[in-house]
């Protein structure tokens, strides 16, 4: 039986009015801040609105659309009833195909992770995490043959995994991951209805087992994160998805030089973009071109890295675009800032490293607590090594603070790094009291 058809969102459309995809989106997430909601919104989410791909939105958006259009319904923005795209009679009134034995109650998923995200507590976030074990049941069988809506309970797992380490970092979300990973591979093994759904299948696992391998990096984990990012890659290519295979490259590059195999990252940067090359994504390219550079530096390699730097700084002043992957939502100026800035601090020179680090920091989304933490640890470190002790204490210190709510073992061990830096200036009052909290921690 050949697939519903989508209507396109002309409603929706016409709301958008002059602004880009980019920048409407832009505008979403700016009132989701306002009224308290964290959405994932890029120009691909618009673009699939806007092409009826999105029938309904799920609460989050909801709420957020209805606060920028204020006086107008869902279905003044175009929205089809919640019922008729979720309810067991829209799936009879469209035929859709049989409906799984173990369904996905996506909408109330997703309040579950909403109320996640305003709780803050890492016990609740990591049990959040569990969105795809109602497909196994209690026996952790798979139903005999997935559907769409299996297909879309992975998708939906692995935005809302992001979006939890967005919020609060790897070390609460891990373990409790590793669930919905082993139930998208049984859902791969079980097979699916559709050619179109298993190819949905295998990027939506290998994705997971991406997202799953970056909260093993991120927590220190680096013998799991390699062996998840090897697992995304064998799906990729088993798939032959060249997307997904860039991104397990662009992962396991960034791997490779925290673990200090500098000539394995400049080789994986490299087979990334090979995998990128067709896909018509300069930011992708440009990301690529950044963990290259990394190796490079790692190398010492002064001169590779700037061309490698350069062919970031070209690809990424193209703009976005709509073959732009939806895990590269992170990919904005502060991270092409981080980025700069982590290569010149390995070619030695820190106080450069600082400049870079710092436009990071200020640059960076609020909202995104972990990213922030992140940069103005990269911060801290260039500044101790610059030989500027007072104003690296007080990047510290603002880490600190922000650890209260981000769980990050790596951001936790770049902080003890520049307190060891520290310790020869523990007699500045401002050194003192960091050194102080961060041993506390």
């Amino acid at each position: 039986m050949a697939a519903f058809p989508h209507s396109p969102n002309t409603a929706f459309r016409r709301l958008r009015g002059s602004h880009s995809p980019a920048e409407f989106a832009a505008l979403v997430r700016r009132a989701a801040r306002e009224i308290g909601e964290t959405v994932c919104c890029d120009a691909r989410y618009i673009g699939r609105v806007e092409s009826g791909e999105i029938r309904c939105p799920n609460y989050a958006y909801e709420r957020v659309f209805l606060h920028m259009f204020p006086g107008r319904t869902p279905a003044d923005l175009g929205f089809s009833p919640r019922e008729s795209v979720r309810g067991r009679s829209g799936r009879r009134a469209v035929a859709a195909p049989p409906v799984p034995s173990h369904p996905v109650p996506r909408s109330k998923e997703s309040d579950v992770l909403r109320r996640a995200f305003m709780a803050g507590g890492s016990a609740t976030v990591a049990a959040a995490t569990l969105g795809l074990t109602p497909l196994l049941g209690d026996s952790r069988r798979p139903p005999s043959r997935a559907g769409a809506a299996e297909a879309a309970a992975v998708e939906d797992a692995v935005r809302q995994i992001r979006l939890l380490d967005d919020r609060h970092g790897a070390d609460a979300l891990y373990r409790r991951a590793a669930e919905p990973l082993c139930a998208a591979y049984a859902l791969l093994d079980a097979g699916a209805t559709r050619q179109s759904t298993e190819d949905r299948l295998h990027a939506g696992a290998g994705e997971l087992a991406v997202s799953v391998g970056w909260l093993a990096h991120d927590s220190g984990r680096f013998e799991d994160a390699r062996s998840h990012y090897a697992e995304a890659l064998a799906t990729a290519r088993v798939a032959g998805n060249p997307a997904l295979e860039a991104h397990a490259f662009s992962n396991m590059a960034f791997l490779a030089r925290d673990c200090r195999r500098a000539r394995e990252s400049v080789r994986a940067a490299q087979a990334g973009r090979r995998a990128a090359r067709s896909l018509g994504s300069p930011r992708l390219l440009s990301l690529l071109a950044l963990r290259e550079a990394g190796g490079w530096a790692g190398l010492g390699d002064r001169k590779s890295c700037e061309e490698a730097l350069t062919r970031a700084h070209t690809e990424f002043a193209r703009g976005e675009a709509a073959a732009d992957p939806e895990w590269m939502s992170f990919f904005g100026e502060a991270e092409l800032e981080s980025l700069e800035s982590r290569c010149w601090a390995a070619l030695g020179e820190h106080a450069r490293a600082a400049r870079h680090a710092r436009r990071a920091a200020d640059l960076q989304d609020p909202h995104f607590a972990r990213n922030v933490a992140f940069y103005t640890a990269e911060l801290a470190g260039d500044l101790a090594n610059a030989g500027a002790p007072d104003e690296a204490a007080w990047a510290g210190g603002r880490v600190l603070d922000l650890l209260a709510a981000v769980q990050s073992t790596r951001i936790s061990s770049m902080l003890a790094t520049t307190a060891r830096t520290l310790l020869p200036h523990q007699r500045s009052p401002h050194v003192a009291e960091f050194l102080a909290r961060q041993a506390a921690l």
